[in-house]
């Protein structure tokens, strides 16, 4: 049988303009990688902790404390638990609460002439992380973006690098998709 790709549009919830990407990652891929994928895709730091829901049931890290009841993510494959036109729900960092709607656009077989995982579009970059959710986000991009905000000097300083809100490239998210195969 033909190795399976699953090509997903993962959405950014709560930010507008919208923040997505779509990526090409075999249904092989467990869990775990699925994480990776999305961090590297969307360009987040992975500092935090997630959980994926598919069909009502918890994927995560287990917790040795037993306080977040989740099935362990590196049991679960990509293609044991969706299949083309399903959703799953990735969040990210339980304190700023980034939800992500993980949609399964198609699932085809994978082209001999391509390597996977890899990012084949999206728009917008990646809020910074620990900005404060999509509240945060938006009161980030107000100050940052006017140099008569009270508060543009601190959230320059904060951030300590440029940024562009409106900027993606799927190239570099690609590059970095492949070094972690």
């Amino acid at each position: 049988m033909a190795r399976m790709i699953y090509q997903l549009r993962i959405a950014l919830d709560g930010v507008d303009p919208p923040v997505w990407r779509r990526v090409l990652v075999p249904g092989a891929f467990t869990l775990d990688r699925l994480h990776r994928v999305i961090q590297l895709a969307m360009g987040w730091g992975d500092r935090h902790l997630h959980v994926f829901e598919a069909d009502g049931v918890q994927y995560g890290v287990p917790d040795p404390d037993g306080l977040l009841e989740v099935r362990d993510e590196l049991d679960a494959r990509l293609d044991s638990v969706a299949v083309k036109g399903s959703r799953l729900r990735y969040t990210y960092d339980f304190g700023d609460w980034w939800e992500h709607d993980v949609a399964v656009e198609d699932v085809a077989p994978a082209d001999p002439g391509m390597r996977y995982p890899a990012c084949a579009g999206g728009e917008r970059a990646c809020p910074p992380d620990d900005v404060g959710g999509p509240g945060g986000y938006r009161a980030f991009l107000a100050a940052y973006a006017d140099p008569y905000h009270p508060e543009h000097a601190a959230m320059h300083a904060w951030l300590g690098r440029a940024f562009d809100p409106a900027a993606f490239d799927p190239g570099p998210r690609t590059t970095l998709l492949r070094r972690m195969t």
